[in-house]
């Protein structure tokens, strides 16, 4: 069993937590995005608060362990390897709970290329514990603003994980997909459950829009969020997202394997 000791060393070594890659411009331009309610901050969340620049920032200094002085402007972020590891256990918790009572469960992530074999990896043990792994709308279009304008992308799904790809990327089944914050993926997604009469998720598993765009729509959503992503924090600071854990979203994808090891242990769905 990885012990919270050694996944701590991992975390830190490998820059998912502790001085993390993410700069500190970054992140506080995301804050003055999400405090101007920029759709491209927002991801789905339509706060209820007022959250200007430092209420922003003061949060995700109580959540991350980003410094909280607005006057550190540069430099590398930081994420408290301790907030990791105790969200950890929070999200382990709720995948153990669904798992025990067998739920309809929707992965998707915005970050293939990075995140996919982290949540493909607790869709397996899930689906292996009696958990139906849902793929609805494979193969809807999905038009998402992107920095380029209006792009047409395919809703697929690769080891039971949702993702986004231009059509031109690659024929369907291939990874690696498009990386998007976009809310609209998940929205059609729930739709098209919806409209065939379901079942819909009783877990919302991923990051970005995935958890924000389900969250919003009033269905338990956990998954991951790096120091520029205030939406997903904010959603659980105000009860619409179940846990969110801080880390670092885009480093090499092997050095998430730790992490669904640690989860899968926690939740008691180890093989």
């Amino acid at each position: 069993m990885l012990t919270p000791g050694r996944l701590r060393a991992h975390l830190v070594a490998v820059r998912l937590a502790g001085v993390v890659a993410t700069p500190r411009e970054t992140s506080l331009r995301s804050y003055r995005l999400f405090a101007a309610r920029d759709p491209r901050a927002l991801i789905g969340i339509d706060p209820e608060g007022v959250w200007g620049p430092r209420e922003v920032l003061g949060l995700m200094a109580r959540r991350c362990g980003v410094s909280a002085d607005p006057r550190c402007t540069s430099g590398p972020d930081v994420i408290d390897p301790g907030r990791t590891l105790a969200a950890l256990d929070a999200f382990a918790g709720r995948v153990r709970e669904a798992a025990r009572r067998g739920a309809p469960v929707l992965f998707g992530t915005g970050h293939p290329q990075r995140l996919l074999g982290f949540y493909a990896g607790l869709a397996d043990a899930m689906s292996a514990a009696g958990c139906e792994v849902l793929t609805p709308a494979q193969g809807h279009c999905v038009d998402i603003l992107t920095r380029f304008g209006l792009r047409t992308h395919r809703l697929d799904y690769v080891r039971g994980v949702a993702l986004v790809r231009e059509p031109a990327s690659g024929r369907p089944g291939c990874e690696p997909g498009a990386h998007s914050h976009s809310p609209l993926p998940v929205r059609v997604a729930l739709d098209a459950a919806a409209a065939a009469g379901g079942p819909l998720p009783e877990l919302v598993v991923g990051d970005h829009g995935w958890v924000c765009g389900a969250g919003q729509l009033g269905f338990e959503a956990i998954g991951l969020a790096d120091t520029d992503d205030p939406a997903l924090f904010v959603g659980e600071a105000e009860g619409r997202v179940s846990v969110v854990v801080p880390v670092d979203d885009a480093v090499r994808s092997s050095y998430y394997r730790p992490l669904t090891r640690y989860v899968l242990d926690r939740a008691s769905l180890s093989r």
